[in-house]
């Protein structure tokens, strides 16, 4: 199947959707976590006061960063005339689900998704473990294969190919893991341009 041909969309959000602005060396200074730990996966593994606490920090942090989020380049309207198109549309980050609604919102793209359709870290396990794409696609009545995650970092392809789904990475200007894109476009307007065959 062609990706032009394809009903099934799944976002990544920061960094994707919107102008990367999580400075994750500071949050990991902020947080005591070391530098080459995953910040989601350090605080599961910490006793539950201290990942409480941590978490709430974070919360709040990302709570400021969503509201100032800008769109990034042609992500608006890519997100419209798929939705227009009558495509299903799916978000999957590894922030929290009612920061993601706030971001979606300031935006200007939370009118292209259905609530449930938005999944955090709360809702399914963090990328790149593949749950989160596999329970829109048992939601969504498709096969995984039938679905195209697209994101700007290696998390958002591990987890489309672990699922059997196509990766779209945009948003770098180089590719830096050409095994695991299917697809690689200097941002979301040139990945339009190319969904109409521009």
């Amino acid at each position: 199947m062609r990706f032009a041909e394809a009903r099934h969309w799944v976002f990544d959000m920061d960094g994707t959707l919107t102008i990367a602005v999580h400075d994750f060396q500071a949050i990991r200074r902020a947080l005591e976590i070391p530098e080459s730990d995953d910040i989601l996966h350090h605080l599961a593994a910490l006793p539950a006061d201290e990942a409480a606490a941590k978490h709430a920090w974070l919360l709040e942090h990302e709570r400021e960063l969503a509201y100032a989020a800008r769109p990034a380049v042609g992500a608006r309207e890519l997100l419209h005339t798929l939705r227009d198109r009558g495509c299903r549309l799916g978000v999957l980050t590894r922030n929290a689900q009612e920061l993601a609604r706030v971001t979606l919102e300031a935006v200007g793209m939370g009118d292209c998704f259905d609530a449930e359709d938005i999944l955090g870290r709360d809702e399914a396990p963090p990328k790149p473990d593949p749950g989160g794409l596999l329970l829109l696609a048992e939601r969504w009545g498709v096969r995984p294969g039938e679905l195209v995650m697209v994101g700007d970092y290696r998390f958002d392809l591990e987890c489309a190919r672990a699922a059997g789904a196509r990766g779209v990475l945009v948003n770098t200007p180089e590719n830096p893991w050409p095994e695991l894109a299917d697809l690689h476009m200097p941002d979301c307007a040139a990945l339009l341009r190319h969904l109409a065959g521009g």
